[in-house]
């Protein structure tokens, strides 16, 4: 809907009208700087002039463009559809593992195999929908831990960076203390009621140069909780040229470490072997951490005066060149 910020400004449309009606016109033949006893002689050049000035197009130009800058002076703004906003204050960071086991087909999404880090996604995003009041940052860990998105209110951003992640963006292996300790860092300055990091992994850490229990300890000093998630089935069946075989395709997730992060900072280990798993995990986490009820809305705006502006100063300029013509 349109909104004017100075409304009252509305009052000086009249204003021109008023100059007109309570002023005297000035008289320009009192005003000349050369009078001259053949002055009946310009009557007819002086008459032309006043009828070419006076067409009503150029008056009604005026006025037209008179409105449209009294229009850009009340500042019109366009108020968008009301947001939620956060006012729970927890700060919640989602550390996802994009190291290349993520990369194993053991999970069904509609029917269809998919990776690991599909899965995650197709949960994880429902999971940041409902997180109406927190704000919520992401990182994206392999080799190397990278914060990609700060702590924000604006659910939508996190949504999409972490649809855009893909596998080995952050390198092969796996960094978990790293992970950790990024996530202390950017959550420790803060004041915040809560701090909550969610860690999903589906290996051990093998790369970085903080050790994952070195970390938790330091979480654990500045209050962060940390819910860890162990993600990969524990059984599935390879095809090969000599038949099919079972395989466990999770054996190299560390549940002891992540079991002992978890308890060391007050929080949980969970494992999730296929998407039902994962999802009601999410569930029992919105229960473990439940957003606040009492909301407030904002409602975004987006200035309009330039529009206005513009087209009167056009205008404007028009019925100058217009005088100087006729001058």
């Amino acid at each position: 809907m349109i909104h004017f910020a100075w409304p009252w400004l509305f009052l000086a449309l009249p204003f021109p009208w008023f100059i007109r009606r309570f002023t005297s016109a000035v008289n320009s033949a009192e005003q000349a700087a050369l009078k001259v006893p053949f002055l009946d002689d310009f009557s007819i050049a002086q008459s032309q002039q006043v009828t070419q000035s006076n067409k009503p197009w150029a008056l009604w130009l005026a006025i037209f463009a008179w409105c449209l800058l009294v229009l850009a002076c009340t500042r019109p703004q366009w108020l968008g559809e009301p947001i939620e906003q956060g006012v729970s204050g927890r700060d919640l960071m989602l550390a996802v593992d994009l190291s290349g086991s993520m990369e194993e087909r053991d999970f069904i999404v509609n029917n269809q195999a998919v990776d690991r880090l599909t899965a995650t996604k197709a949960v994880a995003t429902e999971f940041l929908e409902r997180r109406i009041g927190d704000r919520l940052g992401l990182i994206l860990f392999g080799t190397n831990a990278y914060l990609q998105t700060p702590l924000t209110f604006d659910r939508k951003t996190v949504q999409v960076l972490l649809n855009e992640a893909f596998i080995t963006l952050a390198g092969e292996s796996t960094a978990i203390g790293d992970a950790i300790g990024l996530a202390v860092k950017r959550l420790q300055p803060q004041k915040a009621d809560s701090r909550v990091l969610i860690l999903l992994t589906d290996g051990a850490n093998t790369a970085g140069k903080v050790s994952p229990i070195k970390a938790a300890e330091l979480a654990a000093q500045y209050q962060l909780k940390i819910y860890t998630i162990g993600i990969g089935a524990d059984e599935m069946t390879v095809r090969s040229f000599f038949g099919s075989r079972k395989v466990n395709p999770s054996r190299d997730l560390d549940e002891k470490t992540l079991t002992a992060i978890a308890e060391k900072t007050g929080g949980r280990y969970f494992r999730a072997k296929n998407t039902q798993e994962l999802q009601k995990i999410y569930q029992l986490l919105d229960e473990l951490e439940p957003v606040e009820k009492d909301t407030q809305f904002f409602r975004p705006r987006t200035e309009l005066f330039f529009w206005p502006l513009a087209f009167g100063l056009i205008l404007a300029s028009l019925i100058s060149l217009m005088r100087l013509r006729l001058s």
